[in-house]
């Protein structure tokens, strides 16, 4: 008895063009081009998501850096401070102290300018 595989392609172009549905003009209706759309989205989103802790640790940086030269010290001279006095903060905790708890970060930074 021949078998046929027309349910299986169905369930396999079914779930390429439903991952496809938010992309633009033929994707979302040929499978060919839906297929192309949602691999290159795939490569793309592994890509990202180890760029996105690179960019946020830039931004945590960016903003330890403004809030720091603001108390008369430089990012460099802070975290060498840090790690000096063994003060065991991370940059994402320091931007978020920096951000909203001002005062705080100007404890952390007063403790470092002392000799």
């Amino acid at each position: 008895m021949r078998i046929k595989r027309g349910v299986a392609a169905r369930a396999k172009h079914k779930k390429i063009l439903k991952s496809a549905k938010g992309m633009q003009h033929y994707r979302t209706r040929s499978f060919r081009l839906g297929k192309q759309g949602v691999i290159k989205a795939l490569r793309y989103s592994y890509r990202d998501r180890r760029n996105r802790k690179r960019d946020l640790r830039a931004l945590w940086i960016t903003r330890i850096n403004n809030a720091s030269r603001e108390l008369g010290l430089s990012y460099s001279q802070l975290i060498a401070g840090m790690k000096n006095k063994g003060v065991n903060l991370d940059r994402k905790i320091l931007a978020d102290l920096a951000v909203n708890n001002p005062e705080a970060f100007k404890k952390i930074v007063n403790t470092i300018k002392e000799k």
